[in-house]
């Protein structure tokens, strides 16, 4: 098991008995199923980050406190120098660097995202969580699967969507895609 998958699943744990939830009830609130609720919170598989952001949202906390297991602390701006965002190691085909995680009470998420290809004849792993979701490419081709609607994405294109309909992504073309993505 990854180690900071391990600190990402107590803190969510710990939130959870903290605030004397069940992990049914907790389930139930996000709209998963209890045993992949129980999976995230043992550490035990990857943790989508979209998964992260509603555990955030409902404890009302910052996404990078469940992230790095400290508190934001910057109020006016911050900045984050290239290559220095806060890395979310979850998943071996996505490079997740978190760009604003010292920033505190913010309105958005921004991730700069790396996609590994794989086999594109392989589905595409699909998720859905509340609010809105913008993404840009800036290098590469980007396959997007936004309720069953595809878009290919080259470098410089954008899309803005609802992401509380199953979306997800892959990289296409041989090469990796990296994109700025926004949640709000």
């Amino acid at each position: 098991m990854n180690e900071q998958i391990r600190q990402i699943a107590d803190r969510i744990r710990s939130l959870r008995e903290i605030a004397r939830l069940s992990v049914e009830s907790c389930a139930q609130d996000l709209a998963i199923p209890l045993e992949t609720y129980r999976e995230y919170e043992s550490g035990a598989t990857d943790i989508p980050v979209s998964f992260l952001y509603q555990i955030a949202q409902k404890f009302q906390m910052e996404l990078s406190s469940i992230l790095t297991g400290e508190e934001p602390r910057l109020r006016i701006y911050s900045v984050t120098r290239g290559g220095q965002g806060v890395k979310v190691e979850r998943h071996r085909d996505y490079d997740y660097q978190n760009l604003a995680f010292n920033f505190i009470d913010k309105k958005m998420e921004p991730f700069l995202i790396t996609v590994e290809p794989g086999p594109e004849s392989a589905p595409i792993p699909l998720n859905a969580h509340p609010g809105q979701e913008f993404e840009y490419l800036l290098e590469g081709r980007l396959r997007v699967v936004v309720d069953r609607h595809e878009v290919v994405l080259t470098a410089g294109d954008s899309i803005y969507f609802d992401s509380g309909h199953p979306h997800g992504i892959q990289a296409i073309g041989g090469a990796p895609a990296k994109f700025v993505a926004v949640i709000i």
